[in-house]
């Protein structure tokens, strides 16, 4: 996952899969964290869920995260205030990275 520090944040790119299964983080491809959301794209409710999965998997308020570019969009840059980069990665590595679709998680 490719991670910018700037300004006591950490920034870094999404992409997002709305009408999902079931909301979760799937895992990195192209250096860019791919999550689920179970949410349709509507009136923001995406948004929101993401914002709410990151924030419980990261163990920060919601206000601490924000969407620098791509509400309209699948592909967003997030960014999280309050973290290091290496402290982002250790939050999250319990997720399932590098496995992709049909393998093992």
């Amino acid at each position: 996952m490719v991670l910018e520090e700037r300004a006591g944040c950490v920034r870094f790119r999404v992409r997002v899969k709305p009408r999902a299964s079931k909301t979760r983080i799937v895992w990195v491809r192209e250096g860019v964290l791919e999550v689920a959301i179970a949410a349709p794209p509507v009136d923001g409710a995406a948004n929101s869920e993401l914002i709410c999965l990151l924030a419980a998997a990261l163990e920060r308020g919601k206000s601490a995260i924000e969407i620098v570019s791509g509400e309209g969009s699948r592909s967003k840059l997030l960014s999280i205030a309050g973290l290091t980069p290496a402290e982002l990665v250790a939050k999250l590595n319990p997720q399932p990275f590098g496995k992709g679709p049909g393998q093992q998680h």
